[in-house]
């Protein structure tokens, strides 16, 4: 069975490498129907994000514990066992990306959405087609491809929702989101928006409101910390097949990344912006518009071919260093 695609465990790759992939993590998990999980995996360091979310557990707080009662050798056992060394410039690179393009991209996202999404058309379409190559296409992975797909259309074609913004509403949402951020091809931004806490977090990047900000992460620390144990055994046992299913979740969520759509039924939230309610498949125009669809699509497909092999000269150049 080949294996999903990542660097050797003995070509780590170096910090720099690790803050371009949190900041193109970062990018695409601000935009309703993108995923900072299909960036963590074409650029090879999925598995070892899960392994690192994995070592937050009862035994690094005993390793803390023993670090705080004088054990010096601790400190560093509980660094080792959530790859600290990745973590930090990972997560600087993700935040950096959120904090810097929550606006420019929450303004293509509104004002100059067919060219935005059809960026991210070609990069989820580049990434299905990287992936693909690393699944099991027997009768299971067939299945479990038709499940993702199934599930993805499920969830994308669902109507936003309005729900109340209290701190637990949000500690729940968070939780929710960030399970699907950690999957390649399921957007946690999007479910954020079915959920109808979208606006109202992306507005709390904006000014740092600690009030959102604070439950938004507790809850996702919470969904990470349940969530990842269950993929990576998945992983682990059924390989092939989990990522048959990966690349099912990607194909059925490019429905929601088409860049021509017509709305069918929309409204305008407390804050007075216009909120799509739902949607439908519109046929792409001909001419100019067409032209540069088709031209922001082939980028994205020949951003991922890059990012691919930027991986494996990373990957080559760790094992000659």
């Amino acid at each position: 069975m080949t294996p999903m695609p990542e660097l050797p465990a003995n070509a780590r790759p170096r910090w720099p490498y690790v803050l371009g992939c949190g900041l193109a993590m970062g990018s695409a998990d601000v935009v309703p129907g993108v995923s900072g999980g299909t960036m963590a995996f074409i650029l090879g360091v999925y598995g070892q994000l899960l392994e690192a979310v994995a070592g937050f557990d009862f035994k690094l707080l005993a390793l803390l514990r023993r670090g705080l009662g004088g054990d010096a050798g601790a400190w560093g056992a509980a660094a080792a066992r959530v790859h600290l060394g990745f973590l930090v410039p990972l997560v600087s690179g993700l935040l950096a990306a959120v904090l810097l393009l929550v606006r420019p991209i929450t303004w293509m996202y509104a004002n100059q959405p067919v060219v935005l999404f059809a960026f991210f058309f070609g990069l989820i379409v580049g990434s299905i087609l990287l992936i693909a190559r690393h699944a099991h296409w027997g009768g299971s992975g067939l299945m479990a491809m038709t499940a993702g797909v199934v599930g993805a259309l499920l969830l994308v074609t669902r109507v936003p929702v309005t729900m109340p913004h209290d701190p637990l509403t949000i500690f729940w949402s968070g939780a929710v989101a960030i399970m699907a951020m950690i999957l390649p091809g399921v957007s946690g931004a999007f479910l954020l928006l079915v959920l109808g806490q979208y606006q109202h977090v992306m507005e709390a990047v904006k000014t740092l409101d600690l009030g959102t900000l604070v439950p938004f992460a507790a809850g996702c620390l919470v969904g990470l910390a349940v969530f990842v144990r269950l993929l990576r055994w998945l992983l682990l046992r059924w390989h092939g097949q989990t990522v048959a299913l990966l690349v099912g979740f990607m194909a059925g969520s490019l429905w929601k990344i088409w860049p021509f759509r017509v709305v069918l039924e929309s409204t305008v939230n407390e804050k007075g912006k216009f909120i799509v309610l739902r949607d439908a498949l519109a046929p792409p125009p001909s001419g100019g518009a067409l032209a540069l669809v088709l031209l922001m699509m082939g980028v994205g497909v020949a951003l991922v071919a890059g990012l691919e092999r930027l991986q494996e000269r990373a990957g080559g150049a760790e094992m000659g260093s």
